[in-house]
């Protein structure tokens, strides 16, 4: 009597678009650097506190709303740590740990944040709908008011001893520039999900 060979268990294969961890540093690696190239982008210091305006806020929010909170807030972590080891990533080509007592300490701070809030309000909230700009939109919009400005804001009242009035004076520059930038990262991300539906579904 002939013994019967048990067929192998075939292994399983994640879903097109989800993530490993090499895909996940990858990722997480390109947005850092993306992140550092914006900031050369623009770099004009606008109004009375001259914080430059660059496209860091765009390569940001993407960062959040297209790798979803962890991988989000890892790129954005991981640029301001070149940043302050000394790598001239930030806006003027500047570098180090007294950047962030500088005027746009404010916003630099905020930016994992804000990328892990977008990222967090496009996967759990949007959630399906994050194929559609409007939803992504308002998720960035919302990250972008609640975290960066505000953040920002705080940062410049320290730093030039001014009420928060007056500091809000100086963030009102951005706000035209930020709207525009918003809609670009709600078109990319809304496109990007609408191609790989399971790109959040590990992060």
């Amino acid at each position: 009597m002939t013994a019967t060979t048990q067929p192998e268990t075939a292994p399983a294969h994640s879903p097109a678009g989800s993530s490993s961890p090499t895909r996940d540093i990858a990722l997480v690696a390109a947005f850092a650097a993306l992140i550092s190239a914006s900031a050369y982008i623009g770099a004009i210091p606008i109004g009375s506190a001259g914080v430059p305006i660059t496209l860091q806020t765009l390569t940001v929010m993407l960062a959040g709303c297209i790798l979803g909170p962890l991988r989000g807030f890892s790129a954005v972590t991981l640029y301001l740590a070149l940043g302050t080891v000394g790598l001239p990533v930030f806006a003027e080509h500047s570098s180090g740990i007294g950047v962030f007592s500088g005027p746009s300490g404010g916003y630099l701070i905020s930016f994992p944040i804000a990328a892990a809030l977008g990222g967090f309000l496009v996967k759990y909230v949007a959630r399906e709908r994050r194929t559609r700009a409007l939803y992504v939109f308002a998720c960035s919009i919302t990250a972008s008011i609640l975290v960066i400005h505000t953040f920002g804001i705080v940062g410049m009242m320290l730093h030039f001893d001014v009420t928060f009035g007056e500091a809000l004076t100086y963030d009102m520059p951005f706000w035209i520039g930020d709207l525009v930038k918003t809609s670009l990262v709600a078109m990319i991300a809304a496109e990007v999900h609408r191609a790989f539906p399971q790109l959040l579904h590990r992060d």
